[in-house]
């Protein structure tokens, strides 16, 4: 007979699948590492999973190394994740250090049956249909208390400075990452202080992953140019009047015509922002802000920013 707690792994490990299954149909555009997140998750509680049913050493170290293989690459891929959330540019460089160091941690906590480096001695322990690993610390065991910490950190630095310079505008997009981030180190600190048969972090990364999902759904929905014109206030002007206008003239009752998403782009160049730049900053795509320039043009009737700069100066 199945022992509670792995039922719950079962249950946590067919929702990760699922997780990803949706994910996959879900979003139009799929971002790499959350993919592989996903499948870290999965991974991580097929582990567990197969950990609580074991029946020999041997089958429980194995189902521990299944564990270790997606914890030690759950931290890369979240961080990863949140670092293209955050739009902000990184090199390859940067992720080609990560992914060996994500390696070696994964060499080094897959060490147990052959070296005593990470875990000195480990036993089985069998209670009411549910196997639990007995483990005896070895010197190597701190390092991944230390690489989660620093991965942890990190990613509350990307957020930071994505706040800071205002990568992301929006608060409900912040809170989201943040708890993604804040919810794994309460739950991950917790295990560390109460002794428990079940590792919680397994419900934790499903919650993140859901945090995730969330956000993205958002961010690409906010993306999509809307069909939908937005109300534009008209100004009644006869063809004569038009004509005597002057360019100037034209100028300033042109932006009376502007619409709120036209008038906040108007308002970044007039800042100095580039066209990158002002697209970053109100999370749109640049083929649909230069379909918004075509427009703004048009209304202030000038052919190009330098020249609306130079009016707006006048």
């Amino acid at each position: 007979m199945l022992n509670g707690i792995t039922i719950i792994y079962a249950i946590v490990t067919v929702i990760s699948l699922l997780l990803l299954i949706s994910y996959c149909g879900i979003l139009k555009k799929r971002d790499i590492w959350l993919t592989m997140l996903y499948i870290a998750v999965f991974i991580v509680n097929a582990g567990y999973l197969s950990l609580s049913v074991s029946k020999t050493v041997e089958e429980a170290l194995l189902a521990n190394r299944i564990s270790y293989l997606g914890s030690a690459f759950l931290p890369l891929c979240m961080l990863m994740t949140i670092v293209n959330v955050c739009k902000i540019k990184w090199s390859r460089v940067f992720a080609a250090i990560l992914i060996p160091v994500s390696c070696a941690m994964f060499i080094i906590t897959a060490t147990p049956g052959y070296l005593d480096c990470y875990y000195k001695s480990v036993t089985l322990s069998f209670e009411n249909g549910l196997t639990t690993l007995i483990k005896e610390y070895g010197p190597l065991h701190n390092l991944y208390f230390v690489y989660l910490v620093t991965y942890f950190g990190i990613m509350l630095a990307v957020i930071a400075y994505s706040i800071i310079r205002k990568r992301i505008t929006s608060g409900s997009h912040v809170t989201i990452l943040a708890s993604a981030v804040l919810v794994n180190i309460a739950v991950w600190g917790i295990e560390k202080i109460v002794d428990s048969d079940f590792e919680f972090l397994s419900i934790t990364y499903i919650i993140t992953e859901l945090f995730l999902l969330m956000l993205y759904i958002m961010l690409q929905g906010s993306a999509e140019p809307k069909n939908v014109p937005e109300p534009v206030l008209q100004i009644d002007n006869t063809e004569e009047e038009k004509e005597e206008l002057s360019p100037i003239e034209k100028f300033e009752k042109g932006i009376a015509t502007l619409t709120v998403t036209e008038r906040r782009i108007f308002d970044l160049y007039l800042a100095g922002k580039n066209t990158k730049e002002t697209a970053e900053a109100i999370g749109i795509k640049e083929n649909t802000l230069k379909f918004h320039n075509k427009n703004i043009y048009s209304k202030l009737g000038v052919s190009s920013r330098k020249e609306l700069l130079f009016y707006a100066q006048q």
